[in-house]
């Protein structure tokens, strides 16, 4: 059991430190994670981290960080999450031009299966909201 935990904690702090910290985002960190999950079989994979821990360990581990960027998003204001869906979409190659359905769908794909129905349902409106105010609201330029 031990063991188990250190190879889950080696396999986190990879992850994190390689994979998710150079993105910019919960979005997009979300999006990272939702993307290594193959739908046909509920597992996630991640090549060059299976190579060195194995890919069940992988998969474990994915599948809870997954689980966890969710729920972390969803403890972010409201505000927050719209500026930090903003960045997501800006760095995309259509970048605003990103229509609120395909917002709403893609987002959709970005919901842990494990998470709470009730956890669930906040992320989707909360999301269609968002994708929605993107729409019609111009973005926030900064002050530097």
């Amino acid at each position: 059991m031990l063991k188990e935990l250190q190879i889950h904690r080696k396999i986190l702090y990879d992850l994190v430190v390689h994979y998710l910290e150079p993105l910019s985002g919960t979005y997009g960190r979300l999006a990272y994670l939702a993307g290594l999950k193959d739908p046909s079989t509920g597992k996630y994979a991640h090549d060059k981290l299976a190579a060195v821990y194995g890919e069940e360990p992988v998969s474990e581990a994915l599948g809870k960080c997954h689980e966890e960027m969710f729920e972390r998003l969803l403890e972010m204001p409201l505000a927050q999450q719209e500026e930090d869906l903003r960045i997501y979409v800006s760095s995309l190659p259509n970048g605003i031009e990103w229509n609120d359905k395909h917002c709403v769908e893609t987002t959709r794909s970005w919901v842990p299966a494990e998470a709470p129905d009730y956890l669930k349902e906040l992320f989707c409106s909360n999301t269609a909201a968002l994708c929605e105010l993107l729409r019609h609201t111009p973005p926030k330029h900064r002050k530097t």
